[in-house]
């Protein structure tokens, strides 16, 4: 998938970010493609609630509503933790900081970004993060195309989930580097 593509299903994703204002936020079944699908702060378009060990995480835009090219959920709450450095074969993933600190690595090169910092990690260069202010953070990730993405976090963020292991990355189409990133 190209740079465009991208770009084009997150535009198609965010200009509706701000209009749970309007009342039309009520949990619910997914709509057909093309419709607008406002979500409201805090919550999951679903109404659902997604646990994994170090975050709470909201599904915002399903798959199916842009026919897989875009999966986009937001992380609540994101301590000092993260998910094993890994791999996409598929998907690129895109984070942006909405508040407090947290540390990538990506291909390598670690940064720390804060509120208003994103940074991408292409598929099959090597990611991760955690979470290292003082206070939790918060953040946006979206997966382009959305793949196997949405069923990776229904088997994983649920209370005693699955070893976060090599056969369970490699299930959905990504592959386990690694441990979790550790401060230093």
């Amino acid at each position: 998938m190209k740079r465009r593509s991208f770009l084009k299903g997150a535009a198609a994703a965010f200009p509706v970010a701000g209009m749970g204002a309007l009342g039309l936020s009520q949990p619910g079944g997914a709509r057909a493609i093309g419709e607008a699908h406002p979500v409201g702060a805090g919550q999951d378009r679903l109404g659902e609630k997604h646990l994994l060990g170090f975050s709470t995480i909201l599904f915002k835009v399903l798959p199916r509503e842009t026919d897989g090219s875009l999966f986009v959920i937001e992380h609540k709450g994101l301590g000092h933790g993260g998910p094993p450095v890994h791999f996409h074969l598929h998907q690129d993933e895109w984070f942006y900081v909405m508040e407090g600190e947290v540390l990538f690595q990506v291909a390598g090169e670690r940064r720390t970004l804060r509120a208003g910092e994103s940074v991408l990690g292409p598929r099959r260069i090597p990611h991760g993060f955690m979470g290292v202010g003082e206070k939790p953070a918060h953040m946006i990730i979206a997966f382009t195309p959305a793949g196997m993405m949405e069923a990776f976090f229904r088997e994983t963020a649920v209370p005693n989930g699955p070893a976060m292991d090599a056969r369970l990355f490699a299930k959905y189409e990504m592959q386990y580097v690694g441990p979790p990133l550790a401060a230093g």
